[in-house]
């Protein structure tokens, strides 16, 4: 019997997450069982299985690529010399975010299971680690931008880092339960309070 490609095993991989992902946006993390999900992704039991044994393996596969998504672009932006303004950063990440609320529904997930990890200590730990790489990214941004004088020499790395993440997720949160935020004026506020004595 012939091997199996690793190009065909990473699509297949794919094949899954984005089912699981038409499904948990479709009809909520809770009330998607895995064979709700193996049946979206047109796969047997046993082929399934392979790749993902529980829906908090999906989830942290999920979140995980679309977190590393973010932390690259961070990674990127940061290492610019000179490293651009805070608000171009955000906003440079903003516009990624919302990409991914069209694409699938991902943002929309990421709430859900933000929900999920108040209840389950497996979630809760897959969240707090993934997220707090983008919380370390927002750290060094603070760092560099206090490096660079656009904030004052004696602001806090970890407590701006705090709020950036912060500034990020109230983001997502506004535009997934309140509607409509324009990320423009998002920005420009976020611009405003920078510079607010």
């Amino acid at each position: 019997m012939p091997r199996v490609s690793e190009a065909h095993l990473a699509a297949r991989r794919q094949q899954i997450l984005d089912a699981a992902a038409l499904c948990f946006a479709r009809n909520g993390f809770h009330q998607t069982s895995m064979q709700d999900v193996i049946k979206e992704a047109g796969l047997s039991v046993g082929a399934f299985y392979r790749y993902f044994k529980s829906k908090n393996e999906l989830i942290t596969a999920i979140a995980g690529t679309k977190i590393g998504e973010v932390t690259s672009a961070l990674d990127e932006l940061m290492a610019r010399d000179p490293m651009p303004p805070i608000p171009v950063i955000l906003d440079h990440i903003l516009e990624i975010i919302e990409t991914y609320m069209v694409e699938g529904g991902t943002v929309r997930i990421a709430v859900q299971v933000w929900g999920e990890a108040v209840h389950d200590a497996e979630v809760a730990a897959v969240v707090a680690e993934i997220y707090g790489r983008v919380r370390s990214r927002a750290v060094a941004m603070a760092e560099g931008a206090r490096a660079s004088g656009q904030l004052p020499a004696d602001a806090d790395p970890q407590g701006v880092g705090a709020a950036l993440f912060g500034l990020i997720q109230g983001y997502i949160l506004q535009r997934v339960l309140v509607g409509e935020v324009d990320r423009e004026r998002y920005v420009a506020g976020i611009r405003a309070l920078l510079s607010a004595p």
